[in-house]
């Protein structure tokens, strides 16, 4: 793993149930001397505890525009960040992100966000192949948003194919990449 001291990274937690691998990815972007600040969708608070990520980056978490200390939380979160990678990116997430809506924390940050973005889907095979799926990745790719993965392999509905977030250190690996 590259040195990423004195790099500020956003991450967005979508509500995927790879949600819980999010957790690691965290561990390993502070090993590496980055500084975290998590911003987790309200279905992903449900699969984790914003808790969680506060223990790890030693942080508040983001979770809501409307309970905030800032007036402007999207902004404020764009702002202080280097790179913004979204781990695990769900369906929802990306087809917002190509389409421009902003309608809650995450995808008005991204919205707001004018640096690199990182994306690392995960969802059901059937998901992933969809054609709309498909055309938000391209725009989104098109737009300049790394997307990294998804693996294929066993998903957590029991099917199998491609949909399956990359492993933690892929991600760290391929953001230093980027530094």
């Amino acid at each position: 793993m590259q040195d990423l001291t004195g790099v500020e990274i956003l991450l967005g937690v979508c509500g995927g149930i790879a949600a819980y691998k999010a957790a690691a990815l965290t561990s390993l972007l502070i090993k590496s001397g980055a500084g975290v600040t998590v911003l987790m969708t309200e279905a992903a608070t449900e699969l984790v505890a914003p808790k969680t990520f506060e223990a790890l980056s030693g942080r508040p978490v983001a979770t809501s525009l409307w309970k905030s200390n800032s007036a402007h939380p999207h902004i404020d979160l764009a702002r202080k960040a280097d790179l913004f990678c979204i781990a695990p990116a769900t369906a929802n997430i990306i087809a917002k992100a190509a389409c421009g809506i902003a309608d809650d924390l995450m995808s008005s940050t991204v919205l707001a966000f004018d640096k690199q973005i990182f994306m690392a889907p995960a969802m059901n095979t059937v998901m992933w192949e969809k054609p709309a799926t498909q055309r938000n990745i391209q725009r989104l790719v098109e737009d300049g948003v790394v997307i990294i993965g998804p693996d294929d392999g066993r998903l957590s509905c029991g099917e199998s194919g491609p949909g399956r977030m990359v492993s933690p250190e892929t991600i760290a690996e391929t953001i230093a990449k980027f530094r």
